[in-house]
């Protein structure tokens, strides 16, 4: 049985989790130059979480915070340092080649930027032939049938199979690669900032797409973002990341209407709200983001959180239960 403090911060249900991290940590070896010896990047440092069926979880944080390297680690780009990574109950850190092989048709990725994910060289049929004929023992015909089916879903016509990606808009060559990531019928989506590049016109239009294909298809996604907009829009559970660890875990109802954590804090009140009733204090953070070669002792949010205690600069806060989710803070534990 799992510690507490590693379980979803949804309502407990017995259903395995498509996916769950535990203690999930990647370290990096760097040079600092010719004649110093190498650096140790922290870039994930411990991370835990767990994703059921047709549940979002958004990652959040600034740049730098560990998004991106938490998409490699649960995509099974790279192996994590230390820590499991179970998907479907299977510790995809310990698989074998071919059990990694069939765990990695489980969860797929949908990018950032749809102008440079695609390949400009491929038809679009070629795009989203090519991982059925690498996965699947589906015919021809069959291949042709899933691809029109699938394309349909996304509000592509047959005819465009023909086409390259030159062709399209950027909303189009995102529904394109969102056809590509839901094309094996993944357990787990990973979708990486997958609005931001897009006109705001469009970005409602692919998040409606995410949740109506989610619904379908019965997968969880991974939901990567900045924009704590569109995260309230699309969230079941928020994790609020600072320099590779978790700060804040739990529901999105509980986070946006009383976030805990200072840094949480922070993040929401720069969250613009058409409504007046609905504006947060503006709480300006000062300084740059450590470097995770040097990270700061202690807690290593201190050296730019306006609450900071003598106590924070020297011991690190793990995470505790806090009013229904976890937190990464010695005052609000204190105060729990």
């Amino acid at each position: 049985m799992a510690d507490p403090a590693t379980q979803t911060a949804t309502t407990a249900t017995t259903t395995t989790p498509l996916l769950q991290a535990e203690n999930l940590t990647r370290h990096y070896r760097v040079s600092q130059g010719l004649f110093k010896p190498k650096a140790t990047v922290k870039a994930l440092a411990g991370v835990s979480f767990s994703l059921q069926p047709r549940q979002t979880l958004a990652v959040v944080g600034e740049s730098g915070c560990g998004k991106s390297t938490l998409a490699r680690q649960l995509t099974l780009i790279e192996p994590p340092t230390s820590g499991r990574l179970l998907l479907g109950g299977v510790d995809a850190a310990g698989a074998s080649k071919s059990a990694l092989k069939a765990l990695r048709q489980q969860v797929q990725m949908v990018f950032q930027n749809p102008f440079a994910s695609l390949n400009p060289r491929a038809s679009i049929e070629a795009t989203l032939n090519e991982p059925l004929l690498i996965n699947t023992a589906l015919t021809q015909a069959e291949r042709r049938e899933r691809i029109e089916a699938l394309l349909a879903k996304v509000g592509l016509r047959s005819e465009h199979l023909r086409r390259y990606p030159h062709m399209f808009s950027g909303g189009q060559r995102q529904r394109i690669a969102i056809a590509r990531a839901m094309i094996l019928s993944p357990a787990v989506v990973v979708a990486d900032e997958p609005v931001s590049a897009l006109d705001v016109s469009i970005q409602a239009q692919i998040l409606n797409l995410f949740m109506d294909l989610q619904a379908e298809f019965g997968c969880g996604y991974v939901f990567i973002s900045h924009n704590l907009s569109v995260v309230e829009h699309v969230a079941d559970d928020v994790l609020v990341m600072y320099l590779g660890a978790a700060v804040e875990y739990g529901p999105k109802t509980r986070l946006f209407a009383q976030p805990l954590h200072p840094y949480t804090r922070a993040l929401m009140s720069a969250t613009p709200a058409l409504r007046a009733a609905d504006r947060r204090e503006r709480i300006s953070l000062h300084g740059e983001l450590p470097s995770p070669l040097n990270p700061p002792s202690g807690c290593a949010f201190h050296q730019r959180c306006p609450l900071a205690v003598a106590r924070c600069s020297v011991e690190a806060p793990l995470l505790r239960q806090v009013d229904g989710r976890q937190v990464a803070c010695h005052l609000v534990a204190a105060s729990g």
